[in-house]
């Protein structure tokens, strides 16, 4: 006999989700969290992230208010209270899991959880250890940021995002090393309140993992909001000086160094699958990450792995459809395996940006024979009404049946606007589904309608 039917090892988007909708099919399960419930993405990560960049964005517009007709003079910026504010959204976000916890019936362990065996955990909090057993296990620890080869970050001058989310002084100068979703929130965060900032990505492009157009569109904004750019730039060290750092980099053609307050290491992240008990009991991994089957399921049948600590897309909408599946699964319902090329991507600096499926290149080079059409916001009149024209709709079609295969966002409300798309291509609509889809007037999702009949030569606007 088990003390619970699952126990949960990690309470973030993921881990959270996997147990609330486990405890709604009836039954009992255990959550356990060494930190606060709701993980990084809520404590450290998406939430507080997206109330930092909220304020800078604010910020921005209260600056050019003018060009609204609204005359403000002695414009300051109180740093420490800007901070407090995303510290505060988080802290209400995790209280309120806790309640979801109490209204389920969800058992709250805190504490560090060890695998012991297929079906044992051993709780340590404080040096004190207790044991319990489940028939079933979520793995779903989440992930921690990567470092770099010889860098060590020590949360004063080489920092994580972490840090970056607590800092009391806005620094003048910050370094920030990668260009992915982090780092570009991060840089243009820092540039809005006056920073001097530096962004270095090893890869061509920033954004990388992003279509070629929205990479080059948000680069050419970026350089002209001050921020500077390198590509394909390898970093050969970092030297901790008396009060700043110097970072020394390698491009194609030379060598450079720049110095700043801080060094933001923001390089991606790997799986937290140390010193969980993994190896003792013979859970595969590979590259850092728990291996998994399409119904999360690892090597052992009755422990599954979610998000992050499972691999790419490291997104907590992703980790949440994770263990919502894997609540069904060992429930025996019916359930709807996860399709990498239907989760949509996001990166919330400004402009914004919002993604999902294959990329012109990628569907290129799996065959497909594509129609392509784009819709620029300049020709937007709610765009223009807002005061932000700058970006586009990218939308890719399969031409045998003109079913949507890409969509690429750049621009105001392109976090929300790719939720249509979402929709759209998970029902394998055609251009001609959201071409005849009456979009209300004037919005910025008209960009999506007429991005559709641009593929096929029929645009109003264009």
């Amino acid at each position: 006999m088990f003390d619970f039917d699952l126990a949960v090892l990690g309470g973030g988007p993921g881990g959270y989700v996997a147990a609330i909708r486990a405890a709604q099919l009836g039954n009992k399960v255990c959550i356990i969290e060494k930190e606060k419930l709701g993980g990084v993405c809520l404590n450290w990560g998406c939430i507080p992230t997206k109330a930092l960049l909220k304020n800078a964005e604010v910020y921005n517009t209260v600056k050019k208010a003018d060009m609204f007709g609204i005359e403000i003079k002695n414009i300051s910026l109180d740093f420490k209270k800007n901070v407090d504010r995303s510290r505060v959204v988080a802290k209400q976000l995790s209280k309120g899991i806790e309640f979801l916890m109490k209204k389920n019936g969800i058992t709250h362990l805190n504490g560090f959880g060890k695998l012991e065996s297929e079906n044992d955990i051993n709780i340590i909090k404080k040096g004190k250890e207790k044991r319990i057993s489940a028939k079933n296990i979520i793995i779903a620890t989440g992930a921690k940021p990567r470092a770099l080869e010889n860098v060590n970050i020590d949360g004063k001058y080489i920092i994580s995002s972490k840090e970056a989310l607590s800092l009391v002084e806005l620094p003048k100068k910050i370094i920030i090393i990668g260009s992915g979703a982090i780092g570009c929130e991060f840089a243009f965060y820092f540039n809005s309140f006056g920073t001097d900032v530096e962004l270095i990505e090893m890869q061509k492009r920033i954004l990388p993992m992003e279509d070629v157009d929205i990479s080059d569109a948000l680069k050419e904004n970026f350089l002209a909001s001050g921020i500077k750019v390198h590509n394909n730039s390898n970093v050969k060290s970092i030297e901790k000086l008396k009060t700043r750092i110097r970072v020394n980099i390698e491009t194609e053609k030379r060598q450079l160094s720049m110095s700043g307050n801080l060094a933001l290491i923001a390089a991606g992240v790997e799986g937290n699958i140390g010193n969980i008990g993994l190896n003792d009991i013979g859970v595969k991994t590979e590259n850092g990450s728990i291996s998994i089957d399409n119904k999360c399921q690892t090597n052992i049948p009755n422990i599954f792995a979610i998000g992050d600590v499972a691999g790419p897309p490291w997104l907590a909408h992703k980790s949440s459809a994770q263990g919502h599946m894997v609540a069904d699964f060992i429930n025996g319902k019916t359930i709807h395996e996860i399709d990498h090329f239907n989760i949509p991507s996001c990166t919330y600096c400004q402009p914004q940006v919002g993604s999902l499926g294959l990329t012109e290149s990628r569907a290129l080079a799996l065959g497909h024979d594509i129609k392509v059409g784009k819709f620029f916001f300049r020709s937007s009149g709610k765009a223009m009404a807002v005061g932000n024209t700058f970006g586009f709709v990218k939308l890719i079609f399969d031409d045998k049946y003109g079913e949507l295969i890409g969509a690429h966002i750049i621009g105001e409300g392109a976090t929300e606007m790719i939720a249509e798309l979402n929709i759209a291509k998970a029902l394998e609509s055609t251009w001609e589904d959201l071409a005849m889809t009456m979009h209300a007037h004037p919005t910025l999702s008209e960009a999506v309608m007429e991005a559709a009949m641009d593929a096929y030569g029929v645009a109003i606007h264009h």
